[in-house]
């Protein structure tokens, strides 16, 4: 696997073929899921140039997660082919740091209710409205 990236990056007639378009060809190590695109959707298409994930946003039942596995299978192709990249690297750290803040962004509101949920569970105990 090392050896095509470095092929891809230092062959000239293949070249970085990234930011040319849809019909760019894709390096085969960058197909695969992505998890920043699927968690953050939209947010995530205006950062990679892929105004095409702004379906997320339309209002019908089911259109947002249609999108959002629709960008987890083609996120890397499309922001592959939308963007300039310096390398395949800065791609993957790139797309990588995108799937942190979509984890974050996942579990952020889970973590907020309980936190809420035990700070009033711990008022109403202190106010004695819960016996122990």
């Amino acid at each position: 696997m090392e050896q095509s990236v470095v092929n891809a990056q230092n062959n000239p007639a293949q070249g970085n073929t990234s930011g040319q378009g849809l019909s760019t060809v894709v390096p085969p190590e960058l197909m695969g899921w992505n998890w920043g695109a699927f968690l953050l959707t939209w947010i995530w298409g205006v950062g990679n140039n892929v105004w095409l994930a702004l379906i997320a946003l339309v209002p019908v039942p089911l259109v947002g997660l249609a999108m959002s596995i629709i960008l987890g299978l083609k996120g890397n192709e499309w922001a592959w082919q939308n963007k300039r990249w310096d390398s395949i690297e800065q791609f993957r750290r790139t797309q990588r740091k995108w799937m942190y803040w979509g984890i974050a962004a996942a579990v952020a509101p889970f973590v907020l209710i309980l936190g809420v949920v035990l700070i009033l569970i711990g008022i109403l105990g202190y106010y004695g409205y819960i016996r122990w």
